[in-house]
């Protein structure tokens, strides 16, 4: 038997080096692509966790304002029955009325709700709902002078805005028939 060639020898062994470099090469193009792919994977699940957390947020969020709602509304009704019974002067509910009334307000101040200072405040549709116009001349136009329902705050956003009468000046037409008689 006669052995091959040393040229032979050479050209296989090159031809193998080429097969192996192609080869590397595709496997190469492959782990960046498989990587590539794990990144994008890698993005979409850390903005799907974060879209998650903002929904939970939201509907803690949603959640913790109905119940305010409620609580207020009972606090407001407490507080409502406290007048009526000062006024009647009847002592013995008062003082139940009372410690109820401090610890609704409390577990509410807690979470965050706080009133919105109105009266005498200048007019701020985005705080307040005016329900009458009222001519005066004791305090400049525009102002608060009535808080028909107190409004709210809850961690610094209108919960509830308040309903009030705004100062106006008298009307110039009443003034002139005034001046006329």
């Amino acid at each position: 038997m006669m052995s091959p060639k040393p040229e032979n020898k050479k050209t296989t062994c090159t031809n193998r080096i080429a097969d192996i470099e192609t080869s590397l090469t595709e496997k190469t193009k492959l782990v960046e692509t498989y990587l590539s792919q794990l990144r994008f994977a890698r993005a979409d699940l850390e903005n799907l966790q974060k879209h998650m957390q903002k929904r939970i947020e939201e509907g803690v969020t949603t959640e913790k304002a109905t119940l305010i709602m409620q609580i207020l509304t009972v606090a407001e009704e407490v507080d409502l029955a406290l007048d009526h019974a000062k006024k009647a002067q009847n002592s013995s509910p008062v003082e139940g009325l009372e410690m109820i009334s401090k610890k609704l307000w409390k577990i509410i101040s807690c979470e965050g709700l706080c009133p919105i200072e109105a009266i005498g405040k200048p007019f701020n549709p985005h705080r307040h709902e005016a329900v009458l116009e009222i001519e005066t001349c004791d305090c400049p136009e525009g102002r608060v002078v009535q808080e028909v329902r107190k409004g709210y705050l809850l961690n610094g956003e209108v919960f509830r805005p308040s309903l009030v009468n705004v100062s106006c000046s008298p009307s110039s037409v009443k003034v002139e028939k005034v001046n006329e008689k």
